[in-house]
């Protein structure tokens, strides 16, 4: 399995510096600031790119899961909301909403459930997350 890279640079004091980070294949990348990860200014911050990371993991695992069971996805389309809090011992990431609506020919609402919660616990990104993040699933069966 390869060992994957991100690149980040930050510039100046927090308040007013300014950075970018970038993925090691080139794929994404995005400026950062202050104003983007604690306001609503331009750029991106690390609690979108772990959103994005936690919504393509989810979206493959619960894909490859519903294949697996006999049920080939015609899509699956994943959020993540990341949610960032000042608590008693400094910001932490609390929760991670994830919503997903799946297009799964053949498959049950009762079967699909199951399938998706048990992606959502054994992705990847959830078994990093989970010590300490509460992370939430609402999956929506579309045909």
């Amino acid at each position: 399995m390869p060992i994957n890279t991100a690149t980040a640079r930050w510039e100046g004091n927090l308040p007013e510096g300014s950075g970018w980070m970038k993925t090691g294949r080139g794929g994404l990348q995005g400026n950062y600031s202050f104003k983007s990860r604690f306001e609503e200014g331009e750029g991106t911050n690390p609690e979108e790119l772990i959103g994005a990371a936690h919504a393509g993991c989810f979206s493959m695992a619960f894909a490859n899961a519903l294949s697996q069971a006999g049920f080939v996805p015609t899509s699956v389309d994943t959020t993540a909301r990341v949610k960032l809090e000042k608590t008693d011992s400094g910001f932490a990431i609390t929760s991670i909403a994830l919503e997903t609506t799946g297009n799964v020919p053949g498959v049950d609402e009762g079967t699909f459930q199951k399938i998706a919660e048990d992606a959502k616990v054994n992705c990847p990104v959830s078994k990093l997350v989970s010590p300490g993040t509460n992370v939430t699933l609402t999956a929506t069966l579309v045909s």
